[in-house]
């Protein structure tokens, strides 16, 4: 879309949910519109406003826009990194998309493995840089923008708008009045994302997050559809025999009465969608993600937006047995070394070496404990007391693991053409979360600051690990709107029983994968020590579902991508 003098072109990818009040903004400053979307208003606001624009905008948008007169072009995306842009600079021209697909089109650019990326996804299971796993292809970091005039000969750095500020208030208020706010926000957030010209459903797991968005959605659209996507148990046991939540959502479904679906995975359901999930998803991040893409394809079978719970565990502090780990610290330096080895996900930093034998020489410069510490650099506010370190914490994950969870929605809502909306991530209500005193969000903290002091044996991590008090003042907002049971449950992530499923119905589809001469990774990895890994776990020595998934997903994208 072109301003009527041709100036400024945009193209863009997105929704910007305040984009009627910026339309009458605009109008009264002189402009006129010759459609209803949200694509003109972004046009005309930056034509109006310049790169301000982007602290008027709420929403999720990534968009780039070219400026005529200046030979110059405008590269954004949204605050939180709900979409993606990825860039690079080939042979002097700018190569730039929403998937690394559209990069990989242009005959200036040859794929090839970022084997420093390599590195940091087996660390983290995720990456905490701009890399990807294809070399020189950067994401643009979230609340962030690129500017790149023509001519220029190199890239200059991503210029940051926007981040997160977890921090005490200087003065708390009363809880009720958080209470009150809150539930304002929350609703307003809800009901600002249902505009649309097309049927919107909601995903209902049986979490308090997605169960009160439906009912907040549920006022406003009669018969609103929900999915739930559940698990075959039977082979399940141990922790795993709590992971199919379709009783609680069909519950919850008969409560708010929507139109309810359901899908149930199977051990081979992960085999079948691994080529296409590996081709859409594009490079590894966070999680097993393969339930994901069937839970989009369930819902795109009936409409093209779902609404999502993502991001209120990250605001709210769903996740007190990782933050509980690191409340007590000598100093900054003492809080990372403690967090860093608790978020070394897939591989501990002593296995690395081995690990990446083949291509050690390469990369033994690399410090994943930089990347990790290096996630704070804008945020290495005065630490003093344990929330302050709660609020790292918070500001840490929100950084990452919701960033990551982020980028996997988008690719695989997309892969089914669906559009996926987070409201918990709307400007106010997030302003709103990163003021929310840690005392109204975490239970606990006094008694793990005193197990922490005193108590530093295995008898922490087994507390840790059964922590489970988040989420205080999102749970007394929400018990307003669900179930009081509902509100009250234990925090239950998205996963599938992988960790039975790969000793038992998938074993011959891990052995074939992982133990073939001819397997790609070998080109990367140690033959032997990948081996040894999946064995602890094939003979029930160690638990490492999480690194088997990475490894065949790895496997997967080197066959389809290089």
């Amino acid at each position: 879309m072109a301003t009527p003098d041709g100036r400024f072109l945009l193209t863009y990818n997105g929704e910007i949910y305040n984009f009627q009040e910026l339309r009458t903004a605009l109008e009264a400053l002189g402009w006129q519109f010759r459609s209803r979307t949200d694509s003109e208003v972004l046009l005309y606001g930056y034509a109006q406003w310049g790169r301000d624009v982007l602290h008027k905008l709420n929403g999720m948008f990534a968009f780039a826009i070219w400026d005529a007169k200046h030979k110059e072009l405008f590269i954004a995306r949204d605050r939180y990194g709900i979409k993606p842009v990825y860039y690079t600079l080939a042979a002097g021209v700018l190569l730039f998309g929403s998937e690394n697909k559209a990069i990989r089109a242009h005959t200036n650019y040859r794929a090839e493995l970022d084997r420093e990326g390599l590195v940091e996804y087996f660390t983290f299971q995720n990456f905490f840089t701009d890399k990807t796993l294809f070399r020189d292809i950067r994401l643009l970091p979230a609340g962030s923008s690129l500017t790149v005039s023509m001519g220029q000969a190199r890239l200059a750095d991503p210029v940051q708008y926007w981040d997160y500020d977890f921090r005490e208030p200087q003065q708390i208020g009363d809880e009720r009045e958080y209470l009150e706010e809150l539930d304002r926000l929350f609703v307003q957030a809800v009901n600002r994302q249902l505009i649309s010209d097309v049927d919107i459903g909601s995903y209902l797991s049986g979490g308090m997050d997605s169960g009160s968005i439906t009912a907040i959605a549920a006022r406003q659209i009669p018969n609103l559809k929900t999915f739930t996507c559940g698990f075959d148990l039977r082979s399940a046991s141990g922790l795993e025999l709590s992971f199919d939540e379709r009783e609680v959502a069909e519950y919850m479904s008969y409560v708010f009465q929507t139109e309810h679906y359901e899908m149930v995975l199977k051990a081979g359901d992960m085999e079948r969608v691994l080529p296409r999930l590996a081709w859409h998803l594009e490079e590894p991040r966070v999680g097993q993600s393969y339930p994901n893409f069937y839970a989009a394809q369930l819902a795109s079978k009936f409409g093209k937006v779902v609404l999502s719970g993502a991001g209120g565990d990250e605001l709210f502090g769903g996740y007190p047995w990782r933050y509980y780990r690191a409340v007590v610290n000598n100093d900054f330096e003492h809080y990372v070394d403690k967090y860093y080895s608790f978020w070394q996900r897939l591989v501990p930093s002593q296995q690395v070496p081995a690990l990446f034998r083949p291509i050690w020489g390469e990369v033994q410069g690399l410090s994943t404990r930089d990347i990790f510490r290096d996630v704070f650099q804008h945020h290495a506010a005065n630490l003093t007391r344990p929330e302050d370190y709660v609020n790292h914490s918070l500001y840490f994950e929100a950084k990452t693991f919701l960033h990551g969870l982020l980028v996997v929605e988008d690719k695989l809502s997309m892969a089914h053409s669906l559009e996926t909306r987070v409201p918990f991530l709307d400007n106010d209500l997030v302003d709103f979360a990163m003021r929310v005193p840690v005392q109204f969000k975490l239970g606990n903290l006094t008694e793990v600051v005193r197990i922490n002091e005193n108590e530093p044996s295995s008898k922490t991590a087994k507390y840790f690990q059964k922590t489970r008090d988040g989420k205080l003042l999102l749970r007394r907002m929400m018990a307003r709107h669900i179930p009081q049971e509902v509100a009250d449950r234990e925090k239950q992530g998205f996963s599938a029983p992988d960790a039975s499923w790969f000793k038992g119905e998938s074993i011959d589809y891990v052995r074939r994968s992982l133990y073939d001469k001819r397997a790609r990774i070998y080109d990367y990895l140690d033959r032997d020590t990948v081996q040894g890994l999946v064995n602890d776990h094939l003979e029930g020595r160690e638990n490492r579902r999480l690194l088997i998934w990475s490894l065949l997903n790895v496997e997967q994208w080197l066959q389809r991508y290089l």
